[in-house]
Order: structure tokens, then C-alpha cells, then sequence
């Protein structure tokens, strides 16, 4: 059952998380160490919790990283993301990667039969797209997603059974998952279980603390095990241990996490 965070009381669930050995902290962007905007590309990280994720990759033995729907191009833009960044990126739910130190892994298509029904599916969607105010698309790696966080509620509903009947016809075998406004569809089948299981294993992590807002991020917090924690940011079922209300209250949880680690180490 997942409870409430409380700020202001000793949680032992964090204070566990934060003495274990080898320690992976794993955000969600979008909603989780952004708020939700109506520009997706406009999406930047709280200051708040970038300074808190920076303190964390300063102690021993903890690992940062974001896990993320975004295709890893556009999620290394958001991130601000530099070649000498100490932030592990999984990117297109689960099918990108990048380490510190270069180590990445992204399998691209545009040159393959895939790739070119990525680029007929895009040309096909956007004429639906164009006939409704707020709509849009995102070209990603691996599919596109529909975006309407700036849609009236009827032209979302109009505009995501025009794009679920052109994908059925045309790619029916394509992975469909739906979050906060936004309807995807990518040719792999990969979630986001499975860049937890990728980071444990590249990390040798004892426990990994991973916090999301959405749909999609139940996949990773289902596959979670003993020794981890899951946060969920915001109201919807779970299967986090912990809830908070924000993005800003994942910052506090994060300065929280940061100073029982640290004194920990002392």
C-alpha cells in the first residue's frame, strides 16, 4: 500500500534506502523532476532538485540517472545534458542508454524497414494532428507520441481514436502505452522495468530508489525489490511504498535522502 510522505517526521523506508551500500537514485523526468508543461521540449529539472541530485553524485558508492519515455536526442536536451555529465540516461522507456564516461547504447533505425515505417507512420499522423488546436507531435527513436496537454478534453478523445485506428491498421504490433496527455507507440517493447534491471546490473546497485508521476512508470516500480524504494509523484494507483504531492516535494525527499546518506558516511 503506498503512504504519504511526511517531511517532517523520521521515515524509515528513507533512512533504510540511504544506508544501503551501493545506492541508484532513478527519476522520471517529465512530472516527476520536471513539472508537466505544456511545451514538452520547454521540460527543465526543478533547480531545486538538480542541486540535490548534484550532492547525492558526490557521495561514495551513489549513482544518478533518469529513466524516461523521451527518445535519448531529446532527452539529453532537456537534461542539459553534457559528455561530462555524471547522470545516467534510459532513455525511449527502456531501448537508450548512456553511462558516465561515454558508454552508450542507442539502437537507431532510420536506415533499416523500421526506420521507414517510423517515417511513413509520422508523415501519416500529421495531418490528424494538424486538425486539432493543442495536439501535437514528438518524432521519437523508436515510434512518436501525441501530446495534448494544451487540448480541450474532446479534442484529445477526437484526435487520439483517429491515431489508435492508424496505428492498428498500419502497425498493430507496435507497444501502446498512454500517460498524462500523451498517447505513445513504439515499434520495441521495452519498459521501464527493464532500465531498472540495466542499471542494477551496470551499477551493481544493493538498492535503487526510483520516483515517477505516470502510467508508464509502474512497469519499473513493479519490478522493484527488497532493499529498494518507490516514490510516485502525485495522486493515481501504485505499487511506490511512498507518495508525494510534487515535483518540488521530490526535491525535499531528495535532501532528505542526501543528508541521511551523507552522515551515514561520516
Amino acid at each position: 500500500m503506498t503512504r504519504t510522505w511526511n517531511p517532517e517526521a523520521v521515515d524509515e523506508a528513507v533512512r533504510q534506502i540511504a544506508a544501503t551500500p551501493r545506492l541508484v537514485v532513478a527519476l522520471d523526468f517529465d512530472g516527476t523532476a520536471s513539472p508537466l508543461v505544456p511545451e514538452p521540449m520547454a521540460a527543465r529539472a526543478l533547480p531545486e532538485v538538480t542541486a540535490q541530485l548534484e550532492r547525492l553524485a558526490t557521495l561514495p558508492d551513489t549513482f544518478i540517472a533518469y529513466v524516461s519515455g523521451r527518445s535519448m536526442h531529446d532527452l539529453q536536451e532537456i537534461t542539459e545534458h553534457t559528455p561530462a555529465s555524471v547522470v545516467a540516461l534510459a532513455g525511449s522507456h527502456g531501448a537508450q542508454y548512456w553511462f558516465p564516461g561515454g558508454d552508450a547504447h542507442s539502437d537507431e533505425l532510420e536506415d533499416s524497414p523500421e526506420g521507414e515505417s517510423k517515417q511513413a507512420l509520422w508523415a501519416a499522423a500529421q495531418p490528424i494532428v494538424d486538425r486539432y488546436a493543442g495536439v501535437g507531435l514528438e518524432p521519437k527513436a523508436f515510434g512518436m507520441g501525441i501530446h495534448t496537454r494544451s487540448a480541450t478534453p474532446e479534442d484529445e478523445a477526437a484526435a487520439f481514436t483517429e491515431i489508435d485506428a492508424l496505428v492498428a491498421a498500419r502497425f498493430p504490433h507496435w507497444r501502446r502505452r498512454v500517460g498524462h496527455r500523451v498517447l505513445e507507440f513504439s515499434s520495441r517493447l521495452e519498459g521501464k522495468d527493464a532500465a531498472i534491471h540495466r542499471l542494477r546490473e551496470h551499477f551493481a546497485a544493493t538498492g535503487i530508489l526510483f520516483a515517477g508521476d505516470d502510467v508508464t512508470d509502474e512497469d519499473a516500480m513493479r519490478v522493484l525489490q527488497a532493499g529498494d524504494l518507490g516514490v510516485r509523484v502525485g495522486p493515481g494507483e501504485s505499487a511506490a511504498a511512498l507518495r508525494v504531492d510534487t515535483p518540488q516535494q521530490i526535491a525535499a525527499l531528495l535532501e532528505v535522502l542526501a543528508s541521511e546518506r551523507a552522515s551515514g558516511r561520516e
